[in-house]
């Protein structure tokens, strides 16, 4: 199929132009495709005609959307909604991406897909409004919240302690907040399998519209910002990478030790139970996908 993937540049899209290579992907840079001069998606679509349209791109500066909300807003509202828009007019599927930002972190379990939303941040209420404008707009869209998305393209929290644990004896760590780290491979095998056998726009398309809506994306398992900083230090021997500091040289500290512009909530977690259900999936334990991935950077030539 012919599919537009927006954001091939950041983490999810790297990810998915490397799985999707067996299609006709258009990875249209920004002169080419400008998601915030929104009067202008539905030409650009009308003009390359896709059969499916996914749509990782979005503002992610979580703390400086606090002092930028109109672009915030402008690239995670606007931009969705002209896309699923497009898609509509042309009767083809979108696969949209979302965080688990929308949530405040409150509840004592995994959060599931029924649960009502409460953002503690501007890019949260951006991203659920996103979220809303999509599936009000497209009958045929898939919503996929993900959450502490890592790979070995773009930054993140595991390449950043990769280099700080090779450049300092401590660190500091919040300790309280808990989410599923997500290796960006695990999203994009996961919407591969999900397209597994629609060789077609039209198939696609009512397939979508089947299971239209929203879909937690994650996987297995949980863990806090510390003790995945310290899985990392504890992995670094083993792929030949030096520390100066061991997981014991880690400080778990509170959230309110590390203050930040914008809130985070302190439960991340997601149910994928729909999602593996549904598609019939087996997303993997973070722990290991997280392993394979450093294994896989550092025997990169």
């Amino acid at each position: 199929m012919k599919i537009l993937l927006t954001g091939a540049s950041g983490q999810v899209g790297h990810a998915l132009a490397a799985r999707l290579h067996g299609h006709e992907l258009v990875t249209p840079a920004r002169t080419e495709l400008d998601l915030a001069a929104t009067d202008t998606i539905d030409a650009y679509i009308g003009r390359i005609g896709p059969d499916l349209i996914i749509n990782p791109a979005a503002y992610t500066a979580v703390d400086k959307a606090q002092s930028e909300p109109e672009l915030a807003r402008l690239l995670n509202v606007e931009a969705p909604l002209a896309l699923a828009q497009a898609a509509t007019r042309r009767g083809v599927a979108l696969i949209h991406f979302s965080t688990d930002y929308v949530f405040d972190g409150t509840k004592d379990a995994p959060y599931d897909e029924h649960d009502a939303p409460c953002p503690l941040s501007v890019y949260g209420s951006s991203k659920l409004e996103g979220e809303q404008a999509v599936m009000q707009a497209c009958n045929h869209a898939w919503i996929l919240r993900t959450s502490w998305v890592y790979g070995a393209h773009g930054g993140n929290f595991m390449k950043t302690i990769l280099r700080l644990a090779q450049e300092r004896k401590t660190l500091s760590i919040v300790g309280d907040q808990w989410g599923a780290p997500t290796w960006s491979f695990t999203i994009a095998d996961a919407v591969l399998q999900m397209m597994d056998g629609f060789t077609s726009a039209e198939a696609l398309a009512q397939r979508v519209c089947e299971s239209a809506g929203l879909y937690h994306l994650t996987a297995r398992g949980a863990t806090n910002w510390h003790d995945y900083a310290a899985h990392v230090v504890d992995a670094m021997p083993s792929l030949g990478l030096s520390p100066k500091l061991a997981s014991a040289d880690i400080a778990a500290i509170a959230t309110e030790a590390y203050p930040t512009a914008a809130r985070r909530p302190k439960n991340s977690r997601l149910r994928t139970d729909k999602l593996e259900q549904t598609f019939g999936l087996r997303l993997p334990e973070w722990d290991i996908a997280l392993d394979q991935c450093l294994r896989g950077m550092v025997q990169q030539p």
